[in-house]
């Protein structure tokens, strides 16, 4: 926790007006499932800071005013920052952990840990659940999974599943599988169960936001879920994906003016003032 988070409460009542969610505040896992599935439908997923030469900040006043009140979304530190904040808010228990993203990686890629996540204590319950709004992805979780091997959740319409790994390590090691458009399991991220904390985030966030290698601070990457398909921009590539097994629709914006209307009408998002994107 930073000076700045202990000095600033989160605005819960802002937080949950801005994913639109009127119901219960108790740490039931009721609870936890709707108001996680309420912020990955009501904040976008986003990169627009790095890519205009910003490192965002993970102080919770900067998103609380740059995700609830601001009009725009962020990327997994940020999301999963905000969303830590409000389930503590709310009761519950939060251990932040950190995960390599496989999906995509050549076999015998060896990525680094990069990706934020958070594992969730419900008093009552047996078991800890795996939490995470900002991983953005088709692949990714729209509610908790319970973190125990071979969990399975139907989280509609996404399929996923949670298995531990052969590994030489002292700790389990975990992967997050969801299951494609063709029926096949495809890997999304892979993680132990060590305890991480904000300064840790804080250097891998200026890594992921400065390092010209980076993907976020070089392409734009947008993504949304709505009640109706995935939307997924990058660069100038637009993908929807319905949530109903219909045909994926792709095609290519025509210039930054574009991209800059599909950026404010489809994904519901504010852009910075004066910001100007790469053409």
């Amino acid at each position: 926790m930073t000076r700045d988070d202990a000095a600033h409460a989160l605005d819960l009542d802002a937080y949950l007006a801005r994913i639109g969610y009127e119901g219960e505040r108790r740490p039931s896992v009721d609870v936890l499932r709707s108001v996680h599935r309420a912020h990955v439908l009501g904040i976008p997923f986003e990169n627009l800071d790095p890519l205009l030469g910003t490192v965002p900040s993970l102080a919770l006043s900067d998103l609380e005013a740059k995700l609830v009140r601001g009009g725009r979304g962020g990327y997994c530190y940020e999301q999963n920052t905000l969303f830590t904040a409000a389930l503590r808010a709310l009761g519950f228990g939060v251990t932040l952990l950190t995960a390599r993203v496989v999906l995509g990686a050549a076999p015998g890629d060896v990525r680094p840990r990069t990706h934020m996540l958070m594992e969730v204590r419900v008093e009552g319950e047996p078991g800890p659940y795996l939490a995470d709004v900002g991983f953005g992805g088709t692949g990714a979780l729209l509610e908790p999974i319970a973190l125990a091997p071979d969990a399975e959740l139907y989280d509609t319409p996404r399929h996923h599943r949670l298995v531990r790994l052969p590994h030489e390590g002292p700790l389990d090691l975990w992967e997050l599988r969801a299951r494609t458009r063709d029926g096949e399991w495809a890997g999304q991220y892979a993680f132990t169960r060590e305890p991480f904390e904000a300064p840790d985030y804080e250097v891998v966030n200026w890594h992921i936001a400065t390092n010209p290698r980076s993907p976020f601070s070089r392409l734009l990457y947008v993504q949304r879920t709505t009640g109706d398909a995935h939307l997924a921009l990058s660069g100038r590539t637009l993908v929807v994906t319905p949530h109903d097994g219909g045909a994926r629709r792709e095609r290519e914006l025509a210039d930054a003016d574009e991209v800059t209307r599909v950026l404010t009408e489809d994904f519901a998002l504010r852009l910075p003032e004066g910001a100007r994107l790469p053409a």
